[in-house]
Parts: C-alpha cells; sequence; structure tokens
C-alpha cells in the first residue's frame, strides 16, 4: 500500500473554491525516473531551482572526486551516489517546490495506487464539503471504565506493588 500527500494548489482570481482537477497526489518511496533521469525528471516537474541545486552539487562533487585522484570510475560513482540520492529524496523535492510555489498540504492518504488513493481521499474530502460527517474523524470516544479491583490482602504478587498501594 502507498502513501501520497495531498496538495491543493493556490486559488485563481475567479475560483472561490479550489479545483479538485488541479490537486497533486505525491507518493512516498522511491521514485526510478528520478534515479536515472534526474535533470530530465527535475524539468519535467518544473523543479528550476532544485535543478539548479542538483547541478552545483554534482559539479562540486565531480570537482572534489577528480582532484582527489579518483579518476573517471570515481567520478561516475559519485555521480550515480547523487542520482541515487534524488530518487530517493525526489517526493521530498516534490513537495518543497510544491509549498515554494504556494501549495498547501492538505492531506495524507493511502492506497493501493494513485487511483485508489485519490478516490478514498475525495470522497472523504466530499463529505466532509457537504456536512455530512463522512470524511471528518469521529470525536474520541471515552475511555472505557477501569477493571474493578478485586480486594485481596495478601500484598505484593510478582515484581513491582500495586499502583496507589501505601508501603
Amino acid at each position: 500500500m502507498s502513501v501520497f500527500t495531498v496538495h491543493e494548489p493556490p486559488l485563481r482570481a475567479a475560483e472561490t473554491r479550489p479545483d479538485p482537477q488541479r490537486f497533486v497526489f505525491v507518493r512516498d518511496g522511491f521514485y526510478f525516473w528520478a534515479f536515472a533521469l534526474t535533470p530530465i525528471w527535475m524539468l519535467w516537474h518544473r523543479m528550476s531551482l532544485v535543478l539548479l541545486l542538483y547541478i552545483i552539487v554534482a559539479a562540486g562533487a565531480d570537482s572534489i572526486v577528480h582532484y582527489a585522484g579518483a579518476g573517471a570510475g570515481g567520478v561516475v560513482l559519485a555521480g550515480l551516489l547523487l542520482s541515487f540520492l534524488a530518487g530517493v529524496e525526489a517526493s521530498t523535492l516534490r513537495r518543497f517546490t510544491l509549498a515554494r510555489r504556494g501549495w498547501k498540504n492538505i492531506g495524507v492518504v493511502a492506497g493501493d495506487g494513485a487511483e485508489a488513493a485519490e478516490r478514498r481521499f475525495f470522497d472523504a474530502w466530499a463529505g466532509s464539503a457537504s456536512g455530512e460527517g463522512a470524511g471528518r474523524a469521529s470525536p474520541p470516544s471515552a475511555p472505557p471504565p477501569s477493571t474493578p479491583r478485586l480486594a485481596h490482602s495478601s500484598g505484593i504478587i510478582g515484581l513491582f506493588p500495586e499502583p496507589g498501594a501505601q508501603r
């Protein structure tokens, strides 16, 4: 089961409510395409600031590895490690970019896939928006009554005395 964060776009000039068609669901986990084609993936998702930082870090890492005398294999390994890091942190980078553009993180939803997670989220969202209460969490129930204690005069049984017992 995958976990997704749900992001609501900023309202446009003529909108009074957010358009559900524009919501973005960001899956937690490893993104293979962010690992395999890091710069292209960043451009595809319009992450220009992240791409600029990636280029700066990649150039710095390549320079450090080159001046350390590791050779071409070391430079390739450093690039692979940096791309692996981008694949692992891709969802965080997307959330950062969306937040920087004014999108609001409005929830977390789990589902067997993106479609199931969207369906689950919008069912709850529509229920809470219409006032039915389907999407709202129920108030916490009262704790169960404590179990009655049996009176016994034996003192201590086991390693610890009863809570609230007098010494």
